[in-house]
Parts: structure tokens; sequence; C-alpha cells
């Protein structure tokens, strides 16, 4: 039977709530997913540990490909302003394949880091009630397991029914939980500061400008190590192109958002690291950021000296951006599901959009509930396999930021040399940057085959390695199992997606001739 051609009639683009964010609330939701108070207690610690006083300047290192990369999703979102992002743009570069594992991979992340999210907030929740109540150290409820786990499924569920109830809703409640993490990272470098300068921390080191001497690290695999850790704690602003479709300039403004957020994170993530090794130093003493019983959680070994009765202030800080980065979280991958169904790379379902809120309804539910199986079934199996899983997220991360990059000098190629614009931001800035994170993944790739990486070992390999590489394979099964279904074959036929595709986004009324199925839901 001849296939039917595709009849496109969608003035209304996918039915999201167009014209709802601004510069402002664009930048707070990337900061917002980049979790940066957690960010920073969970890396540096390890970074001190690899590179020692060059940790400042690791954090502008691994800014560079953040940047080039940022480029990258700037100058796409100009031309193809799409809420699948990745998807969307690695399939009118390279085909459908290239772009529905663009699209795998950003769901992978999104569900990866949604269960360490919260079990971070549990954790987090559960140690403040033990400082206030006093609880003794072989009955602390933050060790409850099955007490954390449940909590974090109240905050996935809870933070779900807020992606489900709007972006504006989302964005009210983001202004208060970033606003609470930036003056709790004020009050920490004000704090660090003022004991350094009133000799009463505990290894007062004075700032050196060789801290941001890149020349003055001497051991490369420390390096490395560093670099790449600091290279994802920037991960997440890129949630603010997701939201694309839902702001008042779409073209403009999420590409503006991506670039603030990521020099945003730059400056803080700097001046903390600074504030931090001048009131702890670099030692391996109680509070030192040289001691590895202290890298997990630098704040939590030093609030108590830092801040005294107020220490809880930065336990809080950890929580409010762990959940405040799980609502953030979800925002991305509904809506990349949200433009794989339009286009048939998903099944019809996921492209519905909710009539009254103008949400990714299905999309948003989907990812809360798998995001809850994940973590309840990772915790019931075995915390180290989640610690394990969590490691491996850089994998998706440059898996997918790679594609994003290579993506734009392919489909810009015709144009790249024409002005020396297009040659550093459509050519050079992003395949530098993809070439950049290319090496993070493999390089990454093989540490984590080492058997002494992570907590578990699996199949004789560690199983950091078996868990990152295989949840990306899953992804190779999904799609060619979704490429036997009748709905697929205009997708991967480049029917419904290809290079000439206009996008489907209200501001370009111009653009829509024709609809996926009809319509959008």
């Amino acid at each position: 039977m001849a296939t039917a051609p595709i009849t496109f009639t969608a003035p209304e683009g996918k039915g999201l709530a167009a014209g709802t964010l601004g510069l402002w609330g664009s930048t707070v939701i990337g900061l917002a997913s980049t979790a940066p108070v957690y960010s920073l207690v969970a890396t540096l610690g390890f970074i001190v540990i690899a590179v020692g006083a060059q940790a400042p300047i690791i954090f502008v290192l691994a800014f560079v490909p953040m940047l080039f990369i940022a480029y990258a999703y700037r100058e796409l979102n100009r031309e193809i302003p799409d809420c699948g992002t990745t998807f969307t743009w690695g399939t009118k570069a390279f085909g459908p394949w290239v772009g529905w594992m663009g699209g795998w991979g950003v769901a992978v992340a999104g569900m990866v880091v949604l269960a360490n999210l919260a079990q971070i907030s549990g954790i987090y929740l559960w140690a403040l009630i033990d400082g206030i109540v006093g609880s003794p150290q072989d009955a602390l409820l933050a060790d409850n397991a099955p007490l954390v786990t449940a909590t974090g499924v109240v905050f996935i569920a809870a933070m779900t029914w807020v992606s489900w109830r709007g972006v504006e809703i989302g964005e009210r409640v983001q202004n208060i939980l970033l606003a609470v993490q930036y003056l709790a990272l004020a009050i920490f470098i004000a704090a660090a500061l003022w004991h350094f300068f009133a000799g009463s921390a505990p290894d007062p080191t004075p700032f050196d400008w060789s801290w941001l001497n890149p020349f003055a690290i001497g051991d490369w695999s420390g390096f490395v190590q560093a670099i790449l850790l600091a290279l994802f704690i920037y991960w997440g602003w890129d949630t603010t192109l997701a939201l694309n479709e839902e702001t008042k300039d779409p073209r403009r403004i999420p590409g503006r958002a991506a670039l603030l957020t990521t020099v945003i994170l730059l400056v803080t993530y700097v001046a903390v690291t600074i504030a931090a090794m001048m009131y702890a130093g670099l030692g391996d003493g109680p509070t030192g950021l040289g001691n590895e019983t202290n890298a997990d959680d630098f704040f939590i070994a030093i609030k108590d000296g830092l801040l005294g009765p107020l220490g809880w202030v930065l336990v809080v800080a950890v929580m409010v951006s762990a959940i405040s980065s799980t609502q953030t979280t979800i925002l991305p991958t509904a809506r990349g599901t949200l433009a794989m169904a339009a286009y048939r790379a998903l099944p019809k379902r996921f492209a519905t959009v909710h009539p009254r809120f103008k949400t990714p309804s299905f999309s948003t539910l989907v990812m809360g509930i798998v995001a809850v199986v994940y973590y309840v079934g990772m915790t019931l199996i075995s915390d180290n396999i989640l610690q394990d899983s969590i490691l491996s997220l850089g994998l998706a991360i440059a898996f997918y930021y790679g594609i994003t990059g290579y993506a734009c000098v392919w489909y810009f190629r015709r144009e790249l040399f024409t002005s020396r614009r297009n040659f550093f931001y459509k050519f050079l800035f992003p395949l530098l940057g993809a070439l950049m994170l290319t090496y993070a993944f493999v390089q990454s790739a093989i540490d984590m085959y080492d058997v002494d990486y992570g907590y578990t070992v699996l199949f004789g390999v560690g199983g950091t390695f078996v868990l990152g590489v295989g949840a990306l394979a899953f992804g190779v099964l999904l799609m060619f199992l979704w490429f036997f279904f009748p709905r697929a074959k205009s997708f991967f036929r480049g029917e419904s997606l290809n290079r000439d595709t206009p996008v489907m986004v209200r501001d370009e009324p111009s653009a829509y001739g024709r609809s996926v199925d009809g319509g959008l839901t």
C-alpha cells in the first residue's frame, strides 16, 4: 500500500505555552538545572585532591568546551528553535539514526541524574532533622535507606507535578530556590574570607596568582581527572534551549540565556573555590580540602567551624539545590520526547500537550514515573550500582553535547567561511567543543573500564563502564525496535523530519505548511 503524503497544518506549533519566559526566567532555570551548590559540594574536594592549588584554573579550563558548545546551541537555535534540540538538530544534520540517539542521550542523562538528586534531597532533609532533634549517631535518620528512598520519591513526584502544572509556576518556584542557593553561597564566601582575615580560619592560606596558572599542574592524569570532574558540573545550562518554544523570543533569548548561565557558573565556581582554599587550606587535616574523607561533602565537614550555630544554612542549601535541579531536569527530557513524538520518532501519545497548562503532560508524567522506578529499582538492587550509574553520567552528557557540536558544523557547512562570525561561531568554536567532549567521552570510558573505578565490577570490568555504555547501547536497541512500528517509517525514511522540514513554533506562522498526523496532540 502506498504511504499517504504527510500534510502539515500546525499554526500553534506543538501547543506549548509560547511567550512565557524572558531572559531572566530562562537564565534562572538554566542555573537551577546545574545545581550549583550541590555540584560544588560533590566535586570540589576531589578536584583539589587531583590538582591541589590549581583547582581554580581547572574550573576556568573546563568552562571553555562548555562555552564552545553553548555557541553551537545558540547558532542552531537561531536557525531551528525547536524544543527537540539535539534530537532535531542531529536529525537535520546527520539523519534520523544519529538524531534519535542524540535524543536518547538527553533522556538517559535526565533519568540517571534524577535518581541522584532525589537521593541527595532525601539524605539532606533528614540530616537537617537529625541536627535539629539531636539524633544519636547509631540511629541517624539520614542513614535510614528506606526512609531516604521514600522521601526521594516524594520529591520526584512533587517536582513532576510542578513541571506538569506549567513553566510559569516552575519559574516562580525556581526564583525562590535559586535565591536560597546563592544567598547560602554568598554567606559561605563572606564567612570564609572573614575567618581568613580575622586569623580564625583552621588553615588560612593566602591567595596566590599561581592558583590560576595552568602550567603549574605537574600531573597529567590528575589534570585529566580534574577536568572531567569540573566539565560536567557545568551540565544543565542547555535546559534554556529545551524551553525555546516557551520563551518570548525563541530564536534569541534561549541562546543568550545559555551563554549567560555558563558565565555566571564560571564566576560562582571560581569564587567559592578560592574562598574555600583560603579558609580550609589544601592539607589533609579535619577540615582540609586535601582530606579524602571530606571529598564527597566538603560543606558538612566545615559547616560548624565556619558558621557555628548557622551551619544548618549549608545543609539547607545543598538540599534546595538538589530539589531545584530535580524539577528543571524533568523539563528538557519531557520536551525532547514531545518533539520526538511530534516527528514520529516516538509513539504519538508522547506528543500530548495539556489543554490548559500547555505542558507536555504525558511526557512529563512518564519522565517522573520512569525516574521513580529507576531510583527505587537501583536502590533495591544495590546502592553501589546506583552510585556507579551516577558516575557514568558523564558519558551520556559528552555524547549528546558532542553530537550537537558536530551537527552545528555540518548543518551550516555551506556558509562556514562566508564571514568571520560564521567561521568562529558556526565552525571553529563548535568543532573545538565537540572534539574536546569526544576526548572526554573516550577518556572517561577508558577510566571507567578499570575495575578499580567506582563501586562495582560487572562482567570483569568496571561497573561504571558497563552501566554508562550499556545505557547508550540500550538506546540503540529501543531505536531498532521502534523502527519496525508502522508509525516510525516516515521518520526513518526522512519524511517527517529532514533538513528542509519547517520548525513547528508559534512565532513562525509562515513556516507552517504541514503538521505531523494532521496535528500534534
